[in-house]
């Protein structure tokens, strides 16, 4: 009798759980919007959940099962969130009904690096992009030019001595050095040889932060949780070494500006401050105080941007021009030319000479957008244009680029690498939403311009020294790394930098 009563007792229990985590499963259905089936407990992201896949590459897969609908509905574990694919559905949301998609949904502790640019919600967000936007205007980024071409001529130095010694490289995290000194100087006034040991502790680091939390899970599983309960996801070592960063900065510095006019001078002209408003016309919101935490999280937003994805695009730039040698020597021809027509020197200004090389950056974006998907949250009840459909407040929206990227309907044979989709008079005609590497509207990214010059004077000086070619280790094709938050290569990219011959 007891052994039955503790079976009835296991079936209820199941049955019950079953129902739990399978309670919002007919929420797209009631609202007639099309999906794939969920499973029980994950939803529709198994595979991410499980670690089998990349999430971003999920979200994709999910885009590519429905070519036919603007939009569809999907389950994060048990949360319901909507998947946009019309462009001019997503030109509403990420511009021009901003106000009520403001919010990027992640909810975690404004403690332990939690209030920074990029989680940062509402009048939070506000405050610090108005404050930071002026970091990266024109006037700063050719002030801040001769610290990244330095950082770019040290590493070419570098790679040119190792390849008498080395038959290939794995460039992502060759050139992780690179993006690590240009980031280090401008960002945060520090050369890369006073790094020292840093260095490693910075690799450290990034592999800490590059795998995805299981929290992010349990978010999706009881929104608000991680918010309500106080709690990070970020390791606490991660906190600890920004903290570390910025009071060493901090102490070098007297605690005041000084006369670099990069990112730690803004934050340091910040502190003396002591705090500051969101800038919205009519904002009564409490003023954001600038405590050391803040510090760290911004530090810790700008390292990340600066960091990983950058040197994850060239390395896959490099991948085809590796695997395209036409397009390589057409590139090489465009950076020789104007290199030689200004005495042999690459400059703020033939770098934005280099049309080709900006065609060749683009393309390589649309095939390898880095951050994916792209994520709001309704901070309203909003009305689809066009549709039925209302997205109730706080409902998760997603944006898949590559689906975008990958779709036929806007790129012809999207397998293919051709810059020439960019040429003016062909991306003009194309839909503003139909290219999203660095999303688009007011949260998109802040740095893009900061990100593509330390990126192309990167390539164009390996362009001039250096042909670059498949090795044996070199993948036919490319696999993404499902254990990381952001795109990346599994496994990394091994490639031939074969010095050039000098023409006499």
């Amino acid at each position: 009798m007891c052994g039955i009563n503790l079976l009835l007792v296991i079936i209820v229990l199941c049955g019950c759980l079953y129902y739990y985590f399978t309670r919002t499963f007919n929420y797209w259905k009631k609202r007639n919007v099309r999906g794939p089936k969920p499973t029980v407990f994950f939803g529709n992201i198994k595979d991410a959940a499980l670690r089998n896949k990349n999430h971003g590459i999920v979200i994709q897969e999910i885009y590519d099962m429905f070519p036919n609908e603007k939009v569809v509905g999907i389950y994060r574990m048990t949360s319901p969130t909507l998947l946009v694919r019309d462009l001019d559905i997503i030109k509403h949301i990420m511009i021009k009904d901003f106000d009520a998609f403001t919010d990027r949904g992640l909810d975690f502790s404004n403690r332990g690096l939690g209030q920074n640019l990029f989680f940062a919600d509402g009048d939070t967000w506000t405050a610090l992009r108005s404050r930071f936007t002026p970091i990266f205007t024109t006037g700063k980024l050719k002030n801040m030019f001769y610290l990244i071409n330095e950082g770019a001529n040290n590493f070419v130095d570098y790679v040119s001595t190792e390849c008498q010694v080395k038959e290939d490289f794995e460039v992502v995290s060759l050139l992780q050095t690179y993006t690590l000194s240009t980031i280090s100087s401008c960002a945060f006034g520090i050369s890369y040889d006073s790094l020292n040991d840093k260095v490693e502790t910075l690799k450290i680091v990034d592999k800490i932060l590059a795998r995805p939390s299981h929290a992010l899970e349990l978010d999706m599983l009881y929104p608000g949780l991680l918010k309500s309960l106080n709690l990070s996801i970020f390791p606490r070592e991660v906190q600890q070494f920004f903290k570390n960063l910025v009071d060493l900065i901090i102490t070098q510095r007297n605690g005041k500006p000084s006369n670099r006019n990069d990112f730690m001078d803004l934050i340091l002209e910040l502190r003396e401050m002591g705090e500051i408003n969101s800038t919205k016309h009519g904002n009564t919101a409490k003023p954001i105080e600038i405590t050391p935490e803040v510090i760290a999280s911004q530090a810790f937003t700008f390292y990340v941007a600066g960091y990983e994805t950058s040197a994850t695009t060239m390395s896959y730039m490099l991948y085809q021009l590796a695997m395209n040698p036409d397009i390589q020597n057409k590139l090489r021809a465009e950076v020789d030319k104007i290199t030689q027509a200004n005495n042999e020197e690459i400059t703020y200004e033939t770098i934005k000479e280099m049309k080709y090389l900006s065609k060749v950056f683009d393309e390589t974006l649309r095939m390898y957008s880095i951050v994916e998907p792209l994520q709001r949250k309704a901070t309203r009840d909003y009305q689809v244009p066009g549709t039925d459909l209302v997205i109730e407040k706080n409902t998760m929206v997603l944006v898949s680029p590559r689906g975008i990227h990958y779709d036929e309907k806007y790129y012809d044979d999207p397998e293919v690498f051709n810059p020439d989709r960019f040429a003016p008079e062909v991306a003009g005609n194309r839909h503003p939403c139909a290219y999203l590497p660095f999303g688009i509207g007011q949260r998109n990214c802040i740095g893009i311009r900061f990100g593509k010059l330390q990126s192309q004077l990167c390539i164009a000086k390996i362009l001039s020294k250096f042909e670059v070619e498949p090795s044996k280790n070199t993948p036919k094709k490319l696999e993404v790394e499902p254990d990381r938050v952001l795109i990346g290569p599994k496994g990394g990219i091994r490639l031939k930098l074969v010095p050039r011959k000098i023409k006499t």
